[in-house]
């Protein structure tokens, strides 16, 4: 449903994904400002998700380890000390956990902007590169490499995984050393939310860059979808210490004497609030909501979704979603109807004979399937 919408304006305006995961091969031809994709569950929804963070990042050692670490893909062992350690492990990027004759290829559909991640080794860096390992690594311990290229051209260097243990700040310091060449200003902004709320150091972080401006009205005004004119206000309170939760996210209701932490309002509330200062925190770049209806009630999916249109309009935010809620879709899709000219995509993941194919439902279907409650899932 994105009839209306210049794919040069989006940073993404189609998707490819080789290789990567559970996905061997996936080809959605046209993404919209904000598309949501459903599906059954292990259709690979949250695969894209996670495809579209690495090409985001260009596939940074950072976005890389979180990644593996997030899924807990990493082995567990003992140092010489008989400290515990995890390291993750590289061969679950790589489509069949190890099939590393296939490299995992991830970018718009066509064009040569595409991200190729390959298993590499020591003796395939540059001499001068070497030298680090030889001055700053251990010959006793084991390290992975792979060597990530970004338009064919442009090679961002080897990325080295090694234990999170003692040594961590040394493989710290051989991926900054290494890191000195890499095109860090081709990224772009990405943030991910969900499935599960965000914690407050977050919501910090994303709240300290709107304090203060014009984004802070709208974050304001996402809390008031759930209760009304009652919220007055909204700020941090408290500081990071080693009794307390960190600072934390109060709301001012005109009928209560104090301020009532945001949490205590329930999982709506912290949602919507959440997502609004993503989108604010997101502008020029992408957002990802996995789960998207987690903690929205049926009866404000419609102005949620209205919300997340308009504000990506605005900031010039791409938004990709996921949902297997057919509230959360019924919602999106009579949003779409009251933005037509903000463009809106929902597309269906399916998986058969462990093939993923995308199917894209055209305005008028989004439109009769909202209208005539029919299910898409």
């Amino acid at each position: 449903m994105s009839d209306s919408i210049t794919p040069q304006h989006l940073r993404l305006p189609s998707l490819s994904i080789a290789g990567f995961r559970g996905v061997e091969q996936l080809t959605i031809p046209k993404l919209g400002r904000v598309t949501l994709l459903a599906g059954r569950n292990g259709a690979g929804k949250t695969t894209v998700l996670d495809a579209v963070r690495i090409y985001a990042a260009r596939g940074q050692p950072d976005a890389l380890r979180e990644l593996l670490v997030r899924r807990e893909e990493f082995a567990t062992g003992y140092d010489e000390d008989g400290d515990l350690i995890d390291a993750p492990l590289t061969d679950a990027l790589f489509h069949g956990r190890g099939n590393r004759t296939q490299a995992v290829v991830i970018g718009p559909a066509s064009g040569d902007a595409s991200l190729e991640i390959r298993p590499s080794s020591l003796e395939d860096l540059p001499e001068y590169q070497r030298s680090l390992f030889d001055d700053l690594v251990p010959a006793d311990v084991d390290v992975q490499v792979l060597k990530v290229v970004f338009k064919n051209t442009q090679k961002i260097s080897p990325i080295v995984f090694g234990p999170n243990s003692r040594r961590a700040s040394l493989f710290r310091r051989v991926t900054r050393q290494l890191g000195r060449e890499d095109q860090t200003a081709s990224m772009i902004r990405c943030e991910s939310l969900g499935p599960g709320l965000l914690g407050n150091s977050d919501l910090a972080r994303f709240w300290d860059a709107v304090a203060l401006t014009d984004d802070e009205p709208f974050a304001l005004a996402a809390l008031k979808l759930a209760f009304g004119d009652k919220v007055e206000g909204v700020t941090l309170i408290g500081e990071e210490s080693e009794f307390r939760a960190g600072r934390r996210v109060v709301v001012k209701l005109s009928d209560q004497l104090r301020p009532v932490p945001l949490k205590s309002l329930g999982d709506g509330a912290t949602r919507m609030f959440g997502v609004a200062l993503a989108l604010a925190n997101c502008r020029d770049g992408i957002l990802l909501l996995d789960e998207a209806e987690n903690g929205i009630h049926h009866s404000l999916q419609v102005d949620f979704w209205n919300m997340v249109l308009r504000a990506a309009n605005t900031h010039n935010t791409q938004v990709l979603a996921t949902t297997h809620s057919k509230d959360c879709i019924n919602g999106f899709a009579w949003a779409a109807l009251k933005c037509p000219d903000i463009g809106a995509n929902l597309i269906r993941l399916e998986r058969e004979n462990g093939e993923i194919h995308a199917v894209e439902y055209s305005k008028e279907e989004l439109e009769t399937a909202a209208k005539q409650d029919i299910e898409v899932r």
